[in-house]
């Protein structure tokens, strides 16, 4: 079909047909960069843990202060853990992942050197690996002569293990291409800790230091007799008989006792990632309305030209134009002003992510949205133009050629 008519007649309508056409471009932007953002969102629920996720529960008790007989009770409620039925380990455990609140320590690769290499978490307590189900893919776990008990580390650093076991992303930050086993690193000048193991991945509790650094985790051999979390694993169809038996337990042991968490770690990442999935459903349901506000408007503007154009049509119609013809003028028309506004809107939509790289760090906006957007939006404008188009095919001659 000649478009040279049809970019006539939309000359003459300038201003109807830039305004769709800006709907169209504006539409395109936010569709492209909504869809982009969700997909980030989407990556960032589903990044692996490095743990075993399906079989841990976590009691957290209410700490009461550094008590002399701290050590005593603490292993009092791991031995009355363990006696569970089901209870695959136990362990009391610093932090956990999913909980947005973390142990960082600063990392050295050389004591003289004054500004840190990155900030790590620290993951500490007996059992950890065990208990957590971080896979070790190099080297080997702790042995209890390399245990120390964290109070006293405190008072006295001198008292710090001397060894300390990390993720292989941080490995691989660390020394690029190399084996992390042997090397040293400090948390500062006067504690070198020696590399003895590499699990495969073990998430950090908070994401506050950016996605890039989510397994940027160290493990350190110090026994945890105040505070923190006893995480327990077994069977993933166990775990709510399980934390029930464990709150009994402990109880049991001492009827006053506070607890401040009972759950799955399922349940502390679904808390962790409500959020993003708030986020989500929210940007979800912009693209729904934008959609369909363009559908509506393309299917108005069609309507509008449709009821001004009677007469034209109806001498095209007289003059020999089938049914096909008008239909294929309507569809090519609005295929024109989508066309123009998809590109206006990929434009756009660049301008838009290179705000969002500024200001929150998002990645660059991948080439591939762009014609996936295009072709969502031309197939919307052509179903929203089909009916008009072929109320406009359905008019008879006679009867158009009588309408002044």
């Amino acid at each position: 079909m000649d478009i040279l008519p049809i970019l006539a007649t939309l000359r003459r309508h300038k201003i109807t047909a830039l305004l769709i056409v800006l709907e169209i471009a504006l539409t395109c932007a936010i569709v492209c960069n909504a869809v982009f953002l969700i997909a980030q969102r989407l990556h960032r629920m589903d990044m692996p843990s490095g743990v075993a996720e399906h079989e841990l529960v976590q009691i957290q008790v209410v700490d009461i202060g550094d008590r002399p007989d701290a050590k005593a009770r603490g292993e009092e409620d791991l031995a009355a853990l363990r006696a569970i039925p089901g209870v695959k380990s136990v362990a009391r455990i610093n932090q956990l992942p999913f909980t947005d609140s973390s142990w960082n320590n600063s990392i050295f690769l050389s004591p003289t050197q004054t500004q840190p290499t990155l900030n790590a978490t620290m993951y500490f307590g007996i059992d950890v690996l065990k208990t957590l189900g971080a896979q070790l893919i190099a080297g080997r776990d702790f042995n209890a002569s390399e245990y120390a008990e964290y109070r006293d580390a405190i008072r006295d650093p001198k008292l710090t293990p001397h060894v300390i076991i990390i993720t292989q992303a941080l490995a691989q930050k660390l020394w690029p291409g190399e084996s992390a086993l042997g090397k040293t690193i400090y948390f500062d000048p006067q504690t070198p800790l020696r590399v003895i193991g590499v699990v495969a991945g073990l998430i950090r509790p908070s994401l506050s230091e950016g996605e890039h650094a989510a397994q940027w985790s160290t493990v350190v051999p110090l026994r945890f007799s105040g505070g923190g979390s006893y995480v327990l694993r077994t069977d993933p169809g166990q775990r709510e008989r399980v934390i029930r038996a464990a709150v009994t337990a402990l109880k049991t042991l001492d009827p006053k006792r506070i607890f401040r968490q009972q759950r799955t770690l399922d349940d502390a990442r679904a808390e962790f990632f409500q959020g993003d999935r708030a986020m989500t459903g929210l940007l979800v349901g912009v693209i729904v309305a934008l959609l369909l506000v363009t559908g509506l408007g393309i299917v108005g503007l069609a309507s509008f030209w449709v009821a001004q154009r009677r007469r034209t049509i109806g001498v095209r119609r007289a003059l020999g134009a089938t049914r096909a013809n008008i239909l294929h003028y309507f569809q090519t028309e609005n295929f024109l002003l989508a066309t123009i506004g998809i590109a206006l809107g990929m434009v756009l939509a660049y301008g838009i992510n290179l705000v969002l790289m500024l200001h929150y760090e998002l990645p660059r906006l991948p080439w591939f949205y762009f014609p996936a957007g295009a072709i969502a939006l031309w197939l919307i404008g052509q179903a929203a133009v089909l009916g008009p188009a072929l109320r406009a095919a359905a008019v008879p001659p006679v009867v158009a050629t009588r309408t002044v």
